[in-house]
């Protein structure tokens, strides 16, 4: 659905390029997660697929056609959820859907269906002025849905946000996924990542340092041992080589005769093998 090759681009009066030759692809359906730290370049990247920049060298094919050949009609077929909520303050949040829904062929069936969606149905009549940052940012988010495209571009969707709207924006993405919509997810929340993202390439100083799915990387990167922790007058901790388990028999023998407390694999974290990689960390 989505293919960049060989990707650079300079901004003007920038002696170096903020982006450096950076090649991925994303197939129709799946989720692909641009991670690093600020500054990395992610949403420069975001801001040429969506053309808001452009003179930018190399490639990139969207739906199939040349990224600078598309026109206009360039929008109907994305939505965008940026980092920073942008709307008119003075109107309400129905207002603010309804003018921005005039700039697509496609119509929402219902702006009080899609407000109801991130919990601001009550707040319809409401001018954006008197919303949180995090009412706002749950606007800016369906602002991107409501015209049903097959691409969806989100920067940093959950920022701002309490867990438990963190946590349905993140159903609605995977939602999104499920009915075969291609999205691209810039963050720098690891577990987002993880969460979402079936690849992700880590970015940093404008290059790609390396791209692959979330499982492999914490196979690949993780120690193959089980960390067990289990009640024997007081609590115990023992780790166990993950091969031969089964016929280990102290291991046997402690989940036989003990209470197990808990049971973990030794798996690297996303922003372990982050740091690891690029030698950076994610502030």
């Amino acid at each position: 659905m989505i293919t960049v090759k060989n990707l650079s681009y300079t901004y003007p009066k920038n002696p170096l390029p903020t982006v450096k030759n950076i090649n991925f692809e994303i197939k129709e359906g799946k989720i692909f997660g641009f991670l690093g730290p600020s500054g990395a370049g992610k949403s420069t990247t975001q801001k040429i697929l969506i053309k808001l920049l452009s003179n930018f060298q190399g490639e990139i094919q969207i739906s199939g056609k040349k990224l600078k050949n598309w026109n206009s009609e360039f929008y109907n077929h994305i939505g965008v959820g940026f980092e920073l909520p942008n709307h008119y303050l003075k109107l309400t949040a129905l207002e603010n859907l309804k003018f921005f829904s005039t700039f697509y062929t496609r119509k929402p069936e219902s702006y009080i269906r899609l407000l109801g969606m991130v919990g601001l149905q009550e707040d319809a009549n409401k001018k954006v002025e008197n919303f949180s940052k995090g009412m706002k940012m749950r606007l800016n988010f369906i602002r991107a849905l409501m015209h049903d495209p097959e691409i969806y571009f989100f920067d940093e969707p959950t920022a701002g946000l309490d867990p438990v709207n963190a946590r349905n924006i993140k159903d609605i993405i995977l939602d999104l996924k499920a009915k075969g919509k291609t999205i691209f997810v810039t963050t720098h929340n690891m577990h987002d990542a993880d969460e979402l993202c079936d690849r992700v390439a880590f970015l940093v100083d404008g290059e790609i340092k390396l791209i692959d799915s979330p499982h492999d990387l914490k196979l690949k990167n993780g120690e193959r041992k089980l960390r067990v922790e289990y009640m024997n007058d007081k609590t115990q901790i023992v780790e166990f080589d993950m091969d031969g388990l089964g016929k280990n028999k102290n291991f046997i023998e402690i989940i036989n005769k003990y209470k197990i407390q808990s049971m973990h694999s030794e798996e690297a974290s996303l922003e372990d093998i982050f740091i690891k990689v690029t030698g950076r960390n994610l502030l």
